[in-house]
């Protein structure tokens, strides 16, 4: 694991070039979804009035290819620099490791439970326009 602040610190502590790509996507994810998350933000409470902001609405937006683009980057961005984050944690805290080892498979588990199901509502969402 590394704790490094630096890419050159990152790159001597790292072990495999894995570990280093996971320590670079970190820090670029976490700057994309900052970013990704805001026009999120934006285009869903800001630039919508309060009284457009119905069912109807989203999947109307949700029709568009590019927007369930946009919100499945944000799903995958989200749930890999979590499950990263969380894998982390999970090897600085469970110090067994028989017990580390089922307690990444039920958490990789439930990770890609949440990718399947995201995805599908996502993606199976139709627009359904009142007549």
């Amino acid at each position: 694991m590394i704790r490094a602040k630096t890419y050159a610190d990152a790159k001597e502590q790292s072990h495999t070039n894995a570990e280093l790509n996971w320590w670079i996507f970190m820090r670029v994810s976490g700057v994309v979804l900052v970013f990704l998350i805001l026009g999120h933000l934006w285009m869903t409470y800001v630039s919508v009035s309060e009284k457009d902001a119905t069912f109807t609405a989203v999947t109307a937006k949700l029709a568009d290819p590019v927007w369930k683009l946009y919100d499945w980057l944000i799903l995958v961005l989200s749930l890999l620099h979590g499950a990263n984050g969380a894998r982390y944690s999970i090897e600085d805290y469970v110090r067994s490791r028989p017990n580390r080892f089922w307690v990444k498979i039920i958490f990789y588990a439930v990770m890609a439970a949440l990718f399947i199901f995201g995805s599908i509502g996502l993606f199976t969402l139709t627009p359904s326009f009142n007549k």
